[in-house]
């Protein structure tokens, strides 16, 4: 008897061993690349990320895309903007565009329903998937995620208290969204602890309206100002998203889990400063991305930088760091050969799997860059613009950007001006042309499409926000 229950216990830990690992995906929304403390902020409290950042590994050139949707669309689809007509939020009215010299190239509003999601992939591979926040990519009928590979999903943003959910879900009066989403998640990694999981937490925080708990607010009511970083009520907001962490961090821990679990967590694009010394607003930022350029919205370091952190026990080095360029696109194959699942066979992927980074922050890559396309514009009020549309390729050190409307090219080497202030682009002919002619040529190979010559153009427009409607999040 006694060697029948050894072999049982041998067998239930062989299986253990051999049991692909869990997979929780935590993901802010604006939360800018310096708002986290162990990326630069003196101001703002984190310490449940920065634990984990200290279990694990930082990205510290990880980018997504200038706003949420098409960011969402690139790690659902694991490809570009131009593959799944994706590339900000809402029509082209959103702003009043008729004033400039293009007509930008018209957006989609959904994520293509031919789309193979991650979350698809993953199911096929066995793992239960849940999601529980901001989809942003159809919310309806077969556009749900619950239609989309998610065995468990519910939807809601645009609100942090008082908020709708689809489907609807009944909640305590008062409650926090922040809170709500936690409490979803952390029952469901409890309720699905024996089998491998794919859960997907994006949260509403920190994003407009910029609504806190009175009694985290409170905290930080008396606290000095540090480095454009200042409002009691955006640190409050970033303390919930940070006590989210740390509340996964604690379930997995109760649960034995942390040991087989991938834990990654971002910000969905960059945060809402930045504008004030952008010259695109007088003063009112509520943040500041400094020392990188601008903020949401943009297609300069600041929009499109965001906080990274991987933590994989027994393949991430504890307190490492990687600087190789990463982006949106390469989380797809990246979960997908964490969990040893099949990638679309039709579909094809435009990332690489960071797996080698997370077993040494000190390998590199197969791919030589990383791109951005945006053939549209982003307002920031009456006359003035987050962004034309642009395009961009980010390869070592350097980066380069063309600007559409009247063909400029920005270079500038990361390493030495992170800022972006020095153009090089005149100082640097040749790698100028280099690095054009390869963007030249993904852009013929991904078939992005450009804007058009705007044959309409006036002498001034008024911005518009959705003609009337409630504006959307972006």
């Amino acid at each position: 008897m006694k060697h029948l229950l050894c072999l049982f216990l041998l067998t239930l830990s062989l299986r253990a061993a051999d049991r692909a690992p869990n997979i929780v995906f935590i993901l802010a929304d604006d939360l800018g690349y310096t708002d986290v403390a162990c990326f630069g902020s003196k101001y703002y409290e984190t310490p449940n990320i920065d634990k984990l950042a200290a279990q694990g590994m930082k990205l510290t050139r990880h980018h997504h895309c200038q706003n949420c949707q098409p960011t969402r669309a690139a790690l659902m689809s694991g490809q570009y903007s131009p593959r799944t007509g994706v590339y900000t939020v809402g029509g082209i009215d959103r702003f009043g565009w008729e004033s400039r010299p293009l007509r930008p190239v018209d957006n989609a509003q959904q994520l293509p329903l031919e789309k193979i999601t991650i979350a698809q992939t993953m199911k096929q591979a066995g793992y239960t998937t849940g999601m529980f926040g901001k989809w942003h990519l159809g919310e309806k009928d077969a556009c749900h995620p619950g239609q989309r590979g998610f065995d468990e999903a519910i939807v809601t943003m645009g609100k942090h208290f008082d908020f709708k959910t689809q489907p609807p879900v009944e909640y305590p009066k008062g409650e926090y969204l922040a809170d709500f989403l936690t409490d979803k998640a952390v029952d469901f990694i409890q309720r699905h602890k024996d089998a491998p999981f794919f859960l997907y937490l994006p949260h509403f925080g920190v994003h407009s309206p910029h609504d806190a708990k009175d009694e985290i607010t409170a905290r930080f009511k008396d606290k000095p100002p540090v480095g454009g970083h200042h409002s009691p009520v955006y640190a409050a907001m970033i303390a919930s998203v940070d006590e989210s962490v740390g509340r996964i961090m604690a379930t997995l821990n109760e649960l034995k889990l942390a040991d087989n679990t991938v834990l990654i967590f971002a910000s969905d694009n960059g945060g809402v400063g930045g504008y004030a010394r952008e010259g695109l607003k007088k003063a009112g930022d509520i943040t500041d991305n400094a020392p990188l350029r601008s903020g949401k919205g943009s297609l300069y370091e600041g929009g499109t930088l965001v906080p990274f952190i991987v933590r994989w026990p027994g393949i991430t080095k504890p307190g490492s760091s990687s600087e190789v360029p990463t982006i949106h696109v390469d989380l797809y194959p990246t979960f997908a050969e964490i969990g040893k699942a099949t990638p679309p066979a039709n579909q094809p992927l435009d990332g690489e799997s960071l797996v080698p980074l997370f077993r040494d922050a000190s390998a590199s890559l197969k791919r030589d860059a990383i791109y951005q396309h945006f053939p549209g514009y982003l307002g920031a009020g009456e006359n003035t613009w987050r962004t034309t549309p642009v395009g961009l390729i980010e390869e070592g050190d350097w980066k380069l950007m063309e600007f559409f409307e009247d063909g400029r090219l920005e270079l500038y080497n990361l390493k030495d001006d992170i800022g972006e202030q020095k153009n090089l682009a005149a100082e640097q002919p040749e790698k100028t042309k280099e690095l054009h002619a390869k963007m030249l040529a993904w852009r013929e190979v991904i078939k992005a499409p450009m804007p058009t010559k705007n044959d309409q153009q006036t002498t001034a427009a008024p911005q518009k926000k959705g003609k009337g409607k409630k504006k959307k999040a972006d």
